[in-house]
């Protein structure tokens, strides 16, 4: 542990540090963090971070202990890792959410986060210290390289996609933004505007379906997706949603 005034746990990353280069301190797979404290209240609750959607990265910043781990550099899922772990280190395992049954109702159910698994990843199917994936379409049988999600991407996509609500409000380009930000290459070539054209104009829905399920599939990544006991007995699926509101319980 580092000598610390602060009492510290050590959270495990999804990808156990596999994606990230040798050089990166994240590539041990663990992160050091301290327990939430008042200093961290004050950053939940502050309007200026709530307003710029800063609240989450500005709250991990102050709890990793490591100063050299940059948040921009996480893939999607350790952060998510990371966001469980402030909200168990902040307030307890016990999460106390609203859900709605199968009648449409809805219920109050406390959530044990301690509880809450990672995805299984086959690791050796991939280049260690690199964050790229290679995989062959299906139908068209052309080889595309992918990279997996960062913050830094993930806030690409968004701006691209609200400069091309400007132009066209009814239209909804999720899926081809994402797909242009996380291709890195197809058949070798990684020229942009020739995968910008390909995923508009060349790929096929089936291979599109198929590249993303890979995608979904070998992201390191918690299981956020829990059980519950309805009123009736029955069990139902519920996803818990990592938000800010989610690190600040109801008080």
């Amino acid at each position: 542990m580092t000598d610390f005034k602060f009492p510290t746990e050590v959270v495990e990353l999804p990808s156990k540090g596999y994606f990230y280069p040798k050089d990166s301190p994240l590539s041990s797979g663990k992160v050091e963090m301290k327990y939430m404290t008042a200093k961290e209240e004050d950053i939940l609750t502050s309007p200026n971070l709530i307003a710029k959607n800063l609240v989450v990265d500005k709250l991990l910043e102050s709890l990793i202990i490591n100063k050299d781990i940059k948040i921009n550099e996480l893939l999607t899922g350790d952060k998510n890792a990371l966001i469980l772990g402030a909200r168990i280190l902040g307030y307890g395992k016990d999460y106390e959410m609203i859900y709605v049954d199968d009648n449409g109702q809805e219920q109050n159910t406390t959530i044990d986060l301690s509880t809450i698994n990672e995805k299984q990843i086959d690791f050796s199917k991939f280049i260690e210290g690199s964050p790229h994936l290679e995989y062959e379409l299906p139908l068209s049988k052309l080889k595309v390289k992918v990279t997996l999600m960062t913050d830094t991407i993930q806030k690409e996509i968004n701006q691209f996609m609200e400069s091309l609500m400007k132009i066209h409000p009814e239209m909804n380009t999720e899926i081809t933004s994402r797909l242009k930000h996380l291709i890195l290459s197809v058949d070798g070539n990684s020229d942009k505007g020739y995968i910008h054209n390909f995923v508009d104009n060349e790929l096929l829905a089936v291979d599109s379906l198929n590249l993303r399920k890979f995608i979904q599939d070998n992201s390191p990544d918690i299981d956020m997706v829990v059980k519950v006991t309805q009123p009736d007995g029955k069990e139902k699926e519920v996803a818990v949603i990592l938000t800010a509101q989610f690190l600040w319980p109801t008080l």
